[in-house]
């Protein structure tokens, strides 16, 4: 994908960014930099390759980050705490209608 002057333009109003004619041809190289990266990357086939949580887990997997398992350490006081509220309903707190 490439992009071309008037794309530019386009974009710079939607963007609401006044660009002279040589900004405009300078992000123009620098958009279609980008374009070209982004199909290079596209290129290459990912199929094989297992996601990381980290991309330095790839050269040092001791560094990568450690998770730990997502255990509830803290009681569940919702019913104490909605006591106080004016008004509750399925476990949501109800509240005035704000917005028309």
């Amino acid at each position: 994908m490439s992009l071309d002057l008037s794309d530019v333009k386009r974009l710079s109003t939607l963007a609401q960014i006044e660009l002279t004619e040589a900004e405009s041809a300078r992000t123009l190289d620098k958009l279609n930099g980008i374009f070209s990266l982004v199909e290079e990357l596209r290129a290459v086939d990912t199929t094989s390759i297992a996601p990381l949580n980290h991309p330095i887990a790839a050269a040092q997997p001791a560094l990568s980050l450690r998770l730990r398992d997502d255990v509830a350490s803290q009681p569940n006081r919702r019913d104490d705490y909605q006591q106080v509220a004016p008004a509750t309903q399925d476990g949501l707190y109800l509240v005035p209608k704000v917005i028309e």
